[in-house]
């Protein structure tokens, strides 16, 4: 079922969209529309309003969002297997609970968004601002990270054993519990590191440009 450039702010969709067929939004206005529990597997959104859009309990797996988006879209406890969304703006979304596996996150916006309790491993994120994130908890061992920016986001108890990070940012992160364990953090601006920041980046490999920026910090001069 394709829908192209409808206003379907505020509507109940799931009773509309036949289970078992492609579904296809382009340009659509979903600005609070009731997609709880729908079955939207392989769908595509382009280009469309996600303001306070509920995805609460979607099968969206393999679906493919490109462009629009907005604030505080719910995907919370969806299905979102092998999902891409490219250029997106998830500012505050809500993906607790949500299955995440081989989902990719490329070029978007996801500022203040919650993965915090999200299910599954192997989701990417690439060129991505997930300032004021709340990730804790979440699993990225392995991965490798471009262009993204967590600036005073939420790392609480995060895996990043044994990732790569190029030009990435790191300022102001929450660290706790949160593991580095042969990360190479050479691409990453770390921002101003308390004691409490630095022992959280135990086992992690950084440049000497790095090392000598926090002896400076604390007061020592590496020649």
């Amino acid at each position: 079922m394709n829908f192209d450039g409808e206003d379907l702010s505020g509507k109940a969709l799931t009773d509309r969209l036949p289970s078992g067929e492609s579904h296809v939004f382009r340009g659509c206005d979903l600005t609070e529309a009731d997609l709880w529990g729908a079955d939207l597997a392989g769908a595509t959104f382009e280009s469309c309003v996600l303001d306070r859009t509920d995805f609460r309990k979607a099968d969206l797996d393999g679906a493919a969002f490109t462009g629009g988006g907005g604030m505080g879209a719910r995907f919370t406890d969806a299905d979102l297997l092998d999902a891409s969304f490219s250029d997106v703006d998830l500012s505050s979304a809500q993906f607790g609970g949500a299955l995440l596996t081989d989902a990719s996150f490329t070029g978007c916006r996801m500022i203040g968004a919650s993965l915090t309790t999200s299910r599954g491993t192997g989701f990417t994120v690439n060129r991505s601002n997930l300032t004021l994130a709340d990730l804790g908890g979440c699993s990225f061992r392995g991965a490798e990270f471009e262009g993204v920016r967590f600036d005073d986001a939420d790392l609480a108890k995060c895996d990043f054993t044994k990732v790569t990070m190029t030009d990435c940012r790191l300022i102001g992160a929450r660290l706790f519990q949160t593991t580095f364990a042969g990360a190479d953090l050479r691409g990453a601006d770390l921002g101003e590191l308390d004691d409490t920041r630095l022992r959280a980046l135990a086992g992690a490999v950084i440049s000497q440009a790095q090392a000598a920026a926090i002896l400076a910090g604390r007061g020592l001069t590496v020649v």
